[in-house]
C-alpha cells in the first residue's frame, strides 16, 4: 500500500508543483485530531537566510548541492521504535514514494535535505503495517504528542536528537506535500506513514499520519 498519495506525490516527480509554502491549504484540510499544526506551519515559513529556487520532488539525480548526510537509524523510546533507514525515491512507474518493502525498515527521501542541513525538511516514511508482514515500524506513530522526544543518527555516526512539535492526519488526497518535501523553512524532520480507516476493497488506508520534530 502506498504511503503518501500516488496522485499528489506524481504530481511532485512531474514538476507539476513547486517545493513552496501552503499555508492555506494546510489549514483547510487539517482535521481536528491534529496537534500543533500551527507550528508545523511556521517552521516550513522561509526566512530571508533559507529563500533559494524552488526544486521538484523527481525521481532522478539530486540537486546540485553538497552531498547530504543520510540518516540510516532511527530510535523512537516513546512508541519503542529502533529501525534502520534506507535511502528511497520515487517509483518511476507508479509515481508513489518509494518506501522500503519490510515493514521494520523506512526510508529517507534522498533527493531531498540531509541531517546535516541547515533548512527544510528531512522526510522519513514507513508502512503502518502489512497484510503478509504485520505490524511495521511505523504502527504507533499516530501516538506520538508534542514534547517526545527521537533520535536520528547519520552516516557519519553522529547522533542528532529531535523533539515532536506536532502531528497530523490528512485525507491523502489533501495532504500539503509542498510544505513537507520542501527545501526551505527551518531545519526539521518529519516522519509519514498511513492512518485512518482502512478500505478493504481498494487495500489501502485513506489517510497520512504526519509528525513534525525539530532539533532539540
Amino acid at each position: 500500500m502506498s504511503v503518501v498519495n500516488r496522485a499528489a506525490l506524481a504530481a511532485l516527480a512531474a514538476g507539476a508543483a513547486a517545493l513552496t509554502v501552503a499555508g492555506a491549504v494546510a489549514v483547510a484540510s487539517r482535521p481536528s485530531g491534529s496537534v500543533g499544526a500551527e507550528q508545523a506551519v511556521a517552521l516550513a515559513s522561509p526566512t530571508p537566510s533559507t529563500v533559494g529556487p524552488s526544486v521538484a520532488v523527481r525521481p532522478g539525480g539530486l540537486p546540485d548541492a553538497a552531498t547530504p548526510v543520510p540518516p540510516v537509524r532511527l530510535r523512537i523510546p516513546a512508541i519503542e521504535v529502533v529501525a534502520r533507514v534506507d535511502p528511497v525515491g520515487v517509483d518511476a512507474r507508479s509515481g508513489e514514494f518509494d518506501v522500503p518493502p519490510s515493514v521494520d525498515r523506512i526510508g529517507w527521501y534522498r533527493f531531498g535535505p540531509g541531517l546535516e542541513a541547515d533548512a527544510g525538511s528531512v522526510v522519513i516514511a514507513g508502512h503502518v503495517d502489512s497484510a503478509e508482514q504485520g505490524r511495521g515500524a511505523f504502527w504507533r506513530l499516530r501516538e506520538l504528542t508534542p514534547g517526545d522526544t527521537l533520535a536520528v543518527t547519520g552516516a557519519d555516526g553522529t547522533p542528532r536528537d529531535y523533539r515532536v512539535v506536532a502531528r497530523e492526519e490528512y485525507d491523502k488526497t489533501k495532504i500539503p506535500l509542498e510544505r513537507y518535501f520542501a527545501r526551505d523553512g527551518r531545519p526539521r524532520l518529519t516522519l509519514i506513514t498511513c492512518g485512518g480507516p482502512f478500505d478493504a476493497q481498494a487495500r489501502r488506508y485513506r489517510d497520512n499520519i504526519v509528525v513534525t520534530a525539530v532539533p532539540a
